[in-house]
């Protein structure tokens, strides 16, 4: 069993991967936009996170746009058998850096084809539909015309399994009646935990969830909980809080990124953690604190 094995796996698609995984977007320069300060360590990072035994890697052509993807490629291609690399869709860069929604057949067409050349791949395993009805967090909207020219895509065969992101309930339970959802992937972390409810119902399905910012994201966790959790375990309070998300429900998958390999090693040493009862106790209540 390998180490990052303690931590258990579970179902993506048709593929058994380890809980803990790893999230391509630190990889591309800062604002995730551009190349990667140090390109060398970048494909280090690689290397080593599959090495550890990393079986699942997030990415997206929009990161960079194409840098992450192209990195992907030159570190690990021809991949492993066991490796499991999930894109997403829905969105373009603007020559400013801007987040632009990007919904239109030709262009989620264009998406696909662009992340399989990227990658080097015939067909992606998974592929998120990335809502972009409110850039900020989960919004109403319709999904149906993206997620058909998807389902199309995925009929193709360049497209093996159809996820969601940035989405509500209630556009879950609308798109499965487009296709099958094999996950979803929405902000959550101590802090951030409106998805409550959906995680558990997901769980119950056997649907995995992938929480994105599993640390913040670009304003990280901060609490003196946290810190005093953390420091009465010999841990750090990134590693507290990645080891509460893999405690919180067993078909939550991470995917905490980083472009340095001292981090790498961090965030992986996180199977080990084990969080007793008084300490779950304990970082349930920041949410709540945060709301007062």
């Amino acid at each position: 069993m390998s180490n990052l094995e303690k931590s258990g796996t579970f179902t993506l698609g048709e593929r058994a991967v380890t809980r803990l995984g790893y999230g391509a977007m630190q990889l591309a320069g800062k604002g995730v936009f551009g190349p990667p300060k140090d390109g060398a360590e970048a494909i280090a990072v690689l290397h080593e996170a599959v090495d550890s035994g990393v079986n699942h890697i997030d990415t997206s052509d929009f990161y960079g746009p194409h840098v992450t993807n192209q990195i992907i490629r030159e570190a690990l291609h021809p991949y492993r058998d066991n490796l499991v690399i999930v894109t997403k869709i829905g969105a373009t860069r603007g020559a400013d850096a801007s987040w632009n929604p990007a919904f239109s057949k030709e262009a989620l067409t264009q998406a696909i084809h662009d992340n399989l050349k990227n990658l080097g791949l015939d067909a992606i395993e998974v592929v998120n539909l990335r809502a972009m009805f409110d850039v900020h967090g989960p919004a109403e909207g319709s999904l149906e015309e993206p997620l058909t020219v998807l389902a199309d895509l995925q009929r193709q065969g360049l497209v093996k399994h159809i996820g969601l992101s940035n989405v509500t309930a209630k556009q879950i339970a609308d798109g499965r009646k487009v296709t099958e959802i094999v996950c979803v992937q929405n902000q959550y972390n101590l802090a951030h935990r409106e998805d409550d409810a959906l995680i558990d119902q997901l769980a119950a399905e056997r649907t995995a969830y992938v929480p994105f910012f599993p640390l913040g994201g670009f304003s990280p966790l901060q609490s003196s909980t946290l810190s005093d959790v953390a420091a009465d375990l010999g841990a750090t309070p990134m590693q507290v809080a990645l080891a509460w998300l893999l405690q919180r429900a067993p078909n939550i998958l991470l995917i905490p990124g980083t472009s340095s390999r001292p981090h790498l090693r961090e965030n992986l040493a996180v199977a080990d953690i084990t969080l007793p009862a008084s300490a779950i106790e304990k970082l349930n209540g920041i949410a709540s604190a945060k709301d007062k």
